[in-house]
């Protein structure tokens, strides 16, 4: 079997930041896949399934609500080896023009206060799965060391 793309590059080598994991046409659409990476793979650990999980609520709703963003985004998702997430959004889109996004998004996280968005369990299949303190402490951290700071090294993968 084929090796696809995301298993090819260098989890060695990759930092934190935000990344064009690939870029499909769909009909006559461009989706863009962010690869949205919060932790050092294998070198920090990951984040933990109740902050991620928590993320996933605040950061969807967030984005799906944005005044500019919203009619491009298609999906926001962890991954499963807990280290970030994943962003479709509409368009042929590099790092660069989601950053400001990012660190709206981040900000989002990192100062919400309140009832999170679908934690019910009417809404979720895993409501009690949440923990806002740890998601507001993994999104500033993200936000303040890496998006506010972002290099090239954190929007381009390592060759």
């Amino acid at each position: 079997m084929k090796k696809i793309a995301s298993f090819t590059i260098d989890h060695e080598r990759l930092l934190r930041g935000i990344y064009v994991s690939r870029k499909d046409q769909v009909g006559g659409d461009t989706i863009t896949t962010f690869d949205i990476r919060m932790k050092e793979p294998n070198r920090e650990p990951a984040l933990s399934p109740s902050a991620i999980h928590c993320m996933e609520h605040l950061a969807a709703t967030f984005l799906r609500n944005h005044p500019t963003w919203a009619d491009c985004v298609i999906y926001w998702g962890p991954m499963g080896c807990l280290t970030g997430n994943y962003l479709l959004l509409r368009g042929d889109l590099t790092s660069q023009d989601i950053l400001p996004l990012m660190c709206e998004t981040f900000r989002f996280i990192a100062h919400f206060e309140g009832d999170i968005p679908g934690q019910s369990a009417r809404d979720c299949g895993n409501y009690l799965l949440m923990s806002l303190p740890e998601a507001r402490w993994e999104a500033a951290k993200y936000l303040h060391e890496v998006l506010e700071q972002a290099t090239e090294a954190n929007l381009n993968y390592p060759e």
